[in-house]
């Protein structure tokens, strides 16, 4: 009952999320753990998962009952010294992740210490910044002794008394002499690693085709091998460019449906049988395996009179031939082929409705250009070629258009419509 009392619950979840089972961790391959708010998870198991730099984790036992959380900063065991690492898991969820990890032997799950003190991480900060230049001179010490390897990366211990060199290599190296030159270099215990290109991979981090953090950088951590077989499966064309990942292998994800697609394919029937009916023979040209729906042609090559069926009235078909029976058409009886017409949305609408009002705007230039050939009587072309100037004088300064008679060409122009202009125009001269 006392222990009861002790344990506590945790009721500070948002939208489902509980932030200790998130923790303040930002490693890669974090893993949720949805028991961290059920009542005596940490306490059923002194196993607790750490992790170190980039895709390396280990297992070890809390025998100090230290209380861990997801996040915490603890200095572990290690051959020589001791490591420095960050809580990733704690509870019944770390009896799973070390079945993954395959830890037969009790032998490799060692002790932590105690939580990381300033002392601590202060020698930590130290290694980590030396790894860089180690890496560098290391690469130009493994090319000078014409070793055909890459370094990838190096990784110090938290104590700074080991340091463990991955390398990618195609053929098998004999690294004898570049352990004693590294050692004597650096004045650490060497520890070599050969990592694949997918390994490398999630070290280095990046991002994916599919505009997401890679999968071996975040959380997958046993690599399967893939083949091309899987893209076939799947009916993906065989381009080597697109199936390949940001590590030159073929993508980890083509395996993540492959079981699905085979169990889908064993219900449609072979490409290359021939389905027979009274209109004629039918091969098969392109198929939707999780729909389960097949198209057939009467062309081998050419898409030609199509007929869309599913699987199940496919195999209907093959067994009718298989009896000397041959349906009328590939359709189920009282169905119909469904016409390929496509429907026009715009059936009904006058496509010139959008031209009507600028049509309107046009006609309004020359309405008003006719008042204008009324009155003057000549054609545009004409009235454009005599001076503008003595028509305004003659509206504006009628006394000074008397003066100037020999410019007036007004019995020609004039029409008989504009006979009281004239009257005004011969007051003038009376009065002269």
């Amino acid at each position: 009952m006392n222990k009861e009392k002790e344990l506590k619950i945790c009721c500070d979840g948002d939208r489902g999320l509980c932030r200790h089972a998130i923790g303040r961790q930002d490693k890669q391959l974090n893993t949720y753990d949805w028991l961290a708010d059920v009542p005596g998870n940490a306490e059923s198991t002194d196993l607790v998962e750490v992790q170190f730099k980039h895709t390396r984790k280990g297992y070890y036992h809390n025998t100090n009952n230290i209380d861990l959380k997801k996040g915490d900063i603890v200095a572990v065991e290690a051959s020589p010294g001791h490591d420095i690492g960050v809580v990733t898991l704690t509870g019944r969820l770390v009896k799973k992740q070390i079945k993954k990890a395959n830890l037969k032997s009790a032998d490799d799950i060692k002790r932590i210490y105690r939580i990381a003190r300033p002392v601590d991480m202060e020698k930590y900060r130290e290694a980590k910044s030396r790894e860089h230049g180690t890496m560098i001179q290391s690469r130009q010490i493994a090319k000078d002794l014409g070793l055909q390897m890459k370094i990838g990366d190096v990784e110090y211990q938290g104590d700074c008394n080991k340091a463990i060199f991955y390398y990618i290599a195609d053929e098998r190296v004999d690294f004898r002499q570049l352990i004693k030159v590294l050692a004597e270099t650096f004045h650490v215990r060497i520890e070599m690693k050969q990592i694949g290109a997918r390994q490398e991979a999630g070290r280095i981090g990046g991002t994916g085709p599919c505009g997401r953090e890679l999968c071996c950088a975040t959380w997958m951590k046993n690599f399967i091998s893939v083949s091309t077989n899987s893209a076939r499966f799947q009916d993906i064309s065989l381009n080597p460019q697109k199936l390949a990942g940001m590590c030159a292998k073929l993508k980890c994800c083509l395996n993540y449906e492959v079981d699905d697609y085979v169990e889908a394919g064993r219900k449609i029937p072979s490409k290359e049988v021939v389905l027979q009916t009274m209109d004629g023979d039918y091969y098969l040209f392109k198929t939707d395996i999780l729909a389960g729906i097949i198209t057939y042609s009467t062309d081998k090559n050419v898409a030609a009179n199509l007929e869309t069926i599913t699987a199940e009235r496919a195999r209907f078909v093959i067994e009718m031939n298989k009896r000397g029976e041959k349906p009328a058409t590939l359709q189920e009886d009282g169905k119909q082929r469904q016409s390929g017409k496509h429907v026009d949305l715009l059936a009904g609408e006058n496509i010139s409705r959008f031209d009507k009002a600028k049509k309107k705007k046009k006609k309004k230039k020359p309405q008003d250009a006719q008042p204008r050939k009324a009155q003057d009587g000549q054609p545009k072309k004409a009235q454009d070629a005599q001076p503008r100037k003595p028509q305004d004088a003659q509206s504006k300064k009628p006394q000074t258009a008397a003066t100037n008679k020999p410019q007036e060409p007004q019995p020609k122009k004039a029409p008989q419509q504009h006979q009281p202009k004239k009257q005004n125009n011969k007051k003038p001269d009376e009065n002269a």
